[in-house]
């Protein structure tokens, strides 16, 4: 009887985590609409663009009443341009942890689980985000309409290896 208990609840976390394991392959297993992919296909590749310091491309991207906030303030699209081209602040690498996406209309929000490794006034830093995207399709095409970082209360998952 004194192992029956304890081999029980041994028994009983083994069922929960794989449930949990089961629910987090079906979440990630989302089947999204051409629209939605075209988007997290976007994202990743303005990710990129910001990590090259790519202004020609994010420029485009980019609309003109555009609005970017940081944790040090928000702006619009003019002085996050100048922001990146400068390296005042330097997006060297977002390792993207989950994607969620939503469509409505003609505006697609994504939000990413990110840890962002940047350079910030000389300094790396790396900081976990919440970052919202905000796209809006106008005459067959794509442009950012806002970006937007919250801080998470999570630690840095990302390792020293992956910077």
């Amino acid at each position: 009887m004194k192992s029956f208990i304890p081999g029980l609840c041994f028994l009983l976390m083994c069922a929960q985590w794989c449930s949990a394991q089961s629910n987090q392959d079906s979440i990630s297993k989302k089947t999204y609409t051409k629209a939605e992919q075209e988007i997290i296909s976007l994202s990743k590749q303005k990710w990129q663009w910001m990590a090259d310091r790519n202004v020609d491309s994010l420029n485009v991207l980019f609309d003109e009443k555009s609005m970017f906030v940081h944790m040090g303030g928000s702006w619009g699209k003019a002085r996050e341009i100048d922001v990146i081209k400068s390296g005042s602040i330097w997006y060297k690498k977002a390792e993207v942890y989950s994607v969620i996406v939503n469509t409505i209309g003609n505006t697609v929000i994504l939000l990413n689980d990110i840890d962002l490794v940047a350079v910030v006034g000389g300094n790396e830093v790396v900081n976990p985000f919440m970052v919202t995207e905000v796209y809006i399709k106008e005459n067959g095409k794509w442009t950012m309409g806002s970006l937007t970082f919250s801080k998470l209360m999570r630690p840095v998952k990302m390792t020293s290896n992956n910077k």
